[in-house]
């Protein structure tokens, strides 16, 4: 693979989980004489993005479901910067910075594993109201934003505003969505107790479904399970329902239903990331990369991709066209078998297949509340929510943040749930303008 006495230069597109854990693992496993790594990421962390509900929720410090890339991968060389083009034929890529021009870098093995983003649809208003819940930012905004919206309910005389405002839709069934909704209402039933003038019961949560039931991943007998749990907290869950319209924060709904929501909160599926579309590399029509089971691209030499960007056949089904689905469970197991392929590779061994069979899924619905499905064995309420809390710690990077993340819950169990707003985060600069702007005045 590479020039006598030359290492191999090896380029990891990504860091996220398949990304980071992939570095890392090949950091531990390869010599600097035999590879030089070097990883681009935007983010100069990797969020562990099922812990995102608790930490919107203010279950998790947010700071603790993130691992600083730098800190961790001390053997490989990190790039805080956007890949912008992959150019195969070359071997190169075009990184560009935050600030000034891009540059050219070259490979002799290429990682894909840059993830997936948002697939939004052109609904208007959608852009403007919306907001997603993929990254750490996403979720410090909207817990700062539902607590800040009971403030406002608290202190207007206004009863249209205080209605509006005590509203939130969640676009999207799936396990993000009903998350992200179970424990921000959690949470804001909980601050309600502190807020004069605003109960429970004055607030509307909606969750709106394009499909006959929410959680796929799940059974249809559990799926209605956390239907009925949801509903008995007063949330209204619309199945076979669409969003059609939400300029100005007036949401239109395709059965009829109209009305006005201060948060818009979308969740309704992803796609893959968009620069892949700016590469030379084979392409299916979901634009995921075309790989094998070994999790190399098919059709070219040295590239490997895994994650929600490659469309890995999942050689558990009987289905030859089955794929892995883009779950973190496979971004996990994925990640070994690439580590492993990709040692192979530069030491001239044997690739071999990921195969993996779906062990199930856990998901959170609020504090001791949740729903799982291990194996077939279905768990509900309390030993479902130990099991969530029990998985996800064991898969979070690094011994460091595991043992913060189980110091955050013991301290939620010794003290009373923290739902201070700090919505100076949203507009970090007013009160230096408005500092300003007095000066200005004569």
């Amino acid at each position: 693979m590479a020039v006598v006495n030359q290492p191999v230069r090896i380029l990891i597109v990504g860091g996220g989980y398949v990304g980071m854990y992939t570095a890392l693992g090949l950091q531990r496993r390869l010599s600097r004489g035999a590879a030089e790594i070097t990883v681009v990421e935007p983010q100069s962390n990797m969020t562990y993005q099922p812990f995102l509900p608790e930490a919107a929720a203010g279950s998790v410090e947010p700071r603790h479901v993130v691992v600083p890339l730098r800190k961790v991968l001390r053997g490989c060389n990190v790039v805080t910067a956007a890949v912008s083009r992959i150019e195969h034929a070359r071997k190169v890529v075009l990184i560009q910075p935050a600030e000034g021009d891009e540059y050219e870098a070259s490979y002799d093995l290429l990682v894909l594993c840059p993830g997936s983003v948002s697939r939004l649809l052109p609904i208007p208003g959608l852009s403007e109201q919306g907001i997603g819940f993929k990254t750490i930012g996403e979720a410090i905004f909207l817990r700062n934003h539902v607590l800040s919206c009971l403030d406002l309910a608290a202190s207007t005389n206004d009863a249209e505003r205080r209605r509006k405002a005590l509203t939130f839709v969640f676009v999207g069934g799936g396990y993000a969505g009903v998350e992200a909704l179970a424990e921000l209402e959690d949470m804001a039933r909980y601050a309600t107790r502190y807020i004069p003038g605003v109960e429970p019961g004055d607030m509307r949560w909606v969750l709106v479904e394009a499909a006959s039931r929410i959680m796929p991943e799940v059974s249809v007998r559990l799926s209605a399970y956390t239907i009925d749990r949801l509903t008995e907290r007063d949330i209204d869950v619309r199945l076979t329902t669409r969003l059609e319209s939400a300029v100005g924060g007036r949401i239109v709904l395709s059965d009829g239903d109209a009305f006005d929501a201060g948060t818009l909160v979308w969740t309704a599926g992803v796609k893959a990331n968009p620069l892949l579309r700016k590469t030379d590399l084979p392409l299916d029509d979901a634009g995921r990369l075309c790989c094998a089971a070994n999790l190399t691209v098919k059709g070219v030499m040295g590239v490997f991709a895994a994650g929600d960007c490659a469309a890995v056949p999942d050689l558990t089904k009987d289905d030859p066209n089955a794929l892995c689905g883009p779950s973190a469970q496979h971004a996990v197991r994925q990640s070994k078998t690439l580590i492993a392929n990709i040692v192979s590779t530069v030491h001239g061994g044997t690739l071999r297949d990921y195969r993996h069979a779906y062990a199930g899924s856990v998901a959170s619905l609020g504090l001791y509340r949740g729903v799982a499905e291990i194996y077939g064995v279905k768990l509900r309420g309390f030993p479902a929510w130990w099991m969530h809390r029990t998985y996800h710690v064991s898969r979070m990077p690094t011994f460091n943040r595991k043992v913060r993340v189980v110091a955050d819950w013991t301290g939620a169990l010794l003290f009373r749930r923290e739902v201070v707003s700090l919505g100076q985060l949203q507009q970090p600069r007013s009160e230096f303008e408005q500092a300003a702007e007095r000066r200005r005045l004569p």
